[in-house]
């Protein structure tokens, strides 16, 4: 696989994993005696969850408290999965230190959790909280529904414009959408959700490209990215005499119009097309607020034992920038992922945690998340100050990235506020 070098992100990792505190860690669930590998996978278990979402534009909440319903983790597949990240397979052959908890220690957390559910569902459920009480509606979600996608570019394309699409590259279904050939998309991959193209079959797995299934749609057109891969599956397709077209990666806001050119040109979209989607992000300004908050980005897998800082070049830093942030990852010169270490973090004290959803699931939910050391100790763990955004989205790089800015700023706003 066409992957990035591993070690502009990685580096110092060997030393990170020796380091006691860079501990596995997902709710009550411990890592197996002898070392465990990235690839691993610890069994999903259940717990209560109390999920909420909010629809950030309006303001209030859309959907109601469920109290102890039982949830599965969600199991994650080793690297690369279903999100948006830079290719890093040798991870799966990191060896990652264990954590051993005692059963007594387990049972003890146990029943200190029961404990303390039964006296959080006593007394008058429509009780106003107390101003200055730290609130427990947290997560704030962003997910795919509030975010809406632009409208499709109306006019007529050439005669010459590809017929059958196959979209692989990032976030590139959604731009030939908005460029006006949704009905011309035959395939995606699986970062692509606008809904003119939820018929087409999924033809990846993660960034991994399956060919045949490619093949059989008989496509004219084939979009990938510098994450495409196995080489061979290319090979394999270009074999077949299908044109494959490379089309440049977005890793911040400014990389997004040259990559909707790209893809305009490649398929033959009308130049007055290419303008209007490139204009959706033009107008992306930095958002300023009163109080700037400090963020860390956290790339979770916890079921492959994968907890990650995000820095200078992962992507989200541009997006905590125009939000009105401050990537903490960033300003402390980190490269775009580095190894969460407790010590570190406890040191940067982020205001916010940004994780993606599936992440977030993967670790027990907001509860497991706070639990993790180093996490735990933070400001943000305090007073629950998080905010979880769909996989997908976060890192598209397309034509709702400026939308998706918006709500991020308006997240960061009422986290300010409480």
């Amino acid at each position: 696989m066409r992957a990035l070098v591993a070690s502009r992100f990685f580096t110092g990792f060997a030393d990170k994993v020796a380091d006691p505190l860079f501990v596995i860690f997902v709710g009550a669930v411990s890592a197996p005696a002898g070392m465990l590998n990235a690839g691993s996978t610890i069994t999903a278990h259940k717990r209560a969850a109390i999920p909420i979402r909010w629809n950030l534009l309006g303001g209030v909440t859309i959907g109601t408290l469920r109290n102890g319903k039982p949830t599965c983790l969600t199991l994650c597949r080793s690297f690369p999965t279903s999100c948006r990240e830079r290719n890093h397979a040798w991870l799966n052959n990191v060896p990652v230190i264990e954590l051993r908890i005692a059963a007594k220690g387990i049972a003890l957390v146990g029943v200190a959790v029961i404990v303390l559910s039964g006296c959080a569902t006593t007394g008058n459920a429509e009780s106003t909280p107390v101003q200055g009480q730290i609130q427990t509606d947290r997560p704030i979600e962003i997910s795919q529904s509030d975010i809406a996608f632009p409208a499709p570019f109306a006019d007529s394309w050439p005669t010459n414009a590809a017929q059958r699409i196959v979209t692989l590259a990032n976030g590139s279904g959604e731009v030939v959408v908005a460029l006006g050939g949704g009905s011309r998309i035959v395939g995606r991959d699986e970062t692509s959700n606008a809904p003119e193209i939820t018929a087409a079959p999924i033809v990846t797995s993660g960034h991994e490209i399956n060919a045949e299934s490619v093949i059989s749609l008989m496509p004219d057109l084939v979009l990938i990215d510098a994450s495409s891969g196995p080489q061979e599956s290319i090979d394999s397709m270009t074999n077949s005499g299908i044109t494959v077209v490379e089309v440049p990666e977005a890793w911040t806001i400014a990389d997004i119009k040259p990559k909707v050119s790209a893809i305009g040109v490649a398929i033959g979209a009308p130049a007055l097309a290419i303008e209007y989607v490139s204009a959706l992000t033009l107008g992306i300004e930095q958002r300023l607020l009163q109080q700037t908050p400090k963020v860390a980005f956290l790339y979770l897998r916890g079921t492959s034992a994968i907890y990650l800082l995000g820095g200078a070049g992962s992507g989200a830093d541009s997006m905590i920038d125009e939000a009105g942030g401050v990537d903490v990852g960033e300003q402390a010169q980190l490269g775009a992922f580095t190894p969460l270490g407790a010590e570190e973090l406890i040191q940067l004290d982020p205001d916010v945690l940004l994780v993606m959803t599936k992440g977030l699931e993967s670790v027990g939910g907001i509860d497991g998340l706070l639990q993790l050391p180093g996490v735990a100790q933070t400001k943000a763990a305090k007073t629950r100050s998080v905010i979880s955004v769909d996989d997908t989205l976060l890192l598209s790089f397309g034509p709702r990235t400026g939308e998706l800015v918006v709500a991020l700023n308006q997240a960061f706003s009422e986290l300010n506020a409480q």
